[in-house]
């Protein structure tokens, strides 16, 4: 069975278009060299000297890594492969980038064109001297360092809340294949990819890493929202068997509410029945006193003497008002 070989494929430059080969730095949230860049400022996210102002907006961050291979994927021939570049093509990219006034241009993910983006140093990591270690960096030497001031209020908010991340470059490179198998390759192997690259005939071409940043952008968001997802379904799946608990809860209640609620309605009924009953007694009683009244008033008699059966007869009506049963609107069913 033959082994699938791996392709790397070395970028360079192309001498014929140096002022390309770096033409602008990106910020973005996923960087393809995988390392965050590091901002002047007091939160969480700060790695530098806290005597340093915020208010300078100053970051630093590594724009190439040399020989750090980096994934790519190439949609319209279903191909994964890696890209590196060398100490020497990082040490040319970042004198050709100052070389060529670059230094002012940079994009957002890749994409849009922003302002208020300056490179202010630009350097090599020579040793272990070097001054990116203050920064939190221990990276190999020959890495290309830069140190950018950023006046853009909403990319500035961006890299504070963590939203920006890092730095991938912009630039025109030429393609230089080795076809690499799982072993060491072979002299033959060496031979046949050095007659490819001397036969190739190579066209400069931009090469923009940030492929690679939307596929991690896309796979982050995916596995944050599938977490948000899981928590959800977590919490339904409680939620559900309360409500089945509760739901076998409600119908015993609910059997039981139904038999009280009928002698409820029982009990009202007769309830009424009775006041009806009281109100007559009590409309004959008032024309009994009132027939009374007359008579002793005729007989020139005082009709005072009735002035205990009224204030019964006004009591009882008084005692009938409070029996209404106005409660009945205050029952959930």
């Amino acid at each position: 069975m033959k082994n699938k070989t791996t392709k790397i494929i070395e970028l360079v430059i192309e001498e014929n278009n140096q002022e390309l080969a770096i033409d602008a730095i990106s910020l973005v949230s996923a960087p393809a060299i995988e390392q965050d860049f590091v901002f002047f400022g007091k939160d969480k996210h700060n790695l530098t000297f806290a005597k340093v102002d915020e208010e300078k907006r100053m970051l630093v961050s590594p724009a190439l890594i040399p020989n750090k291979q980096i994934f790519r994927y190439d949609p319209q021939k279903d191909e994964e492969f890696y890209v590196y570049f060398s100490k020497a093509t990082v040490a040319r990219a970042a004198e050709l980038y100052l070389k060529h006034n670059n230094h002012h241009k940079a994009t957002y993910e890749h994409s849009d064109r922003v302002s208020g983006v300056l490179t202010t140093e630009s350097w090599i990591k020579e040793g272990d001297s070097d001054k990116s270690k203050l920064y939190g960096y221990d990276l190999p030497n020959g890495t290309w360092f830069v140190k950018m001031r950023i006046d853009n209020d909403d990319l500035w908010q961006e890299i504070k809340s963590g939203t920006l991340r890092g730095l991938s470059i912009e630039g025109y490179f030429v393609d230089k294949m080795q076809k690499m198998s799982e072993t060491q390759p072979t002299d033959h192997e060496i031979l046949t990819a050095l007659n490819e690259i001397i036969r190739e005939s190579q066209k400069p071409k931009k090469v923009e890493l940030g492929e690679i940043d939307d596929l991690r952008k896309f796979i982050s968001n995916a596995e944050q929202k599938l977490k948000t997802a899981n928590n959800f379904h977590k919490t339904a799946e409680k939620l559900n068997t309360q409500l089945n608990k509760l739901s076998s809860q409600w119908i015993d209640i609910k059997a039981k509410a139904d038999k009280v609620n009928k002698e409820r309605v029982d009990f009202v009924k007769s309830g009424k029945g009775i006041n009806k009953e009281v109100k007559a007694d009590l409309t004959k009683a008032k024309k009994s006193s009132a027939t009374i009244a007359k008579q002793l008033k005729d007989l020139g008699l005082d009709a005072g003497v009735m002035k205990t059966e009224n204030n019964q007869i006004q009591k009882a009506e008084d005692k009938l008002k409070s029996l209404d049963y106005a409660f009945l609107d205050d029952l959930p069913f």
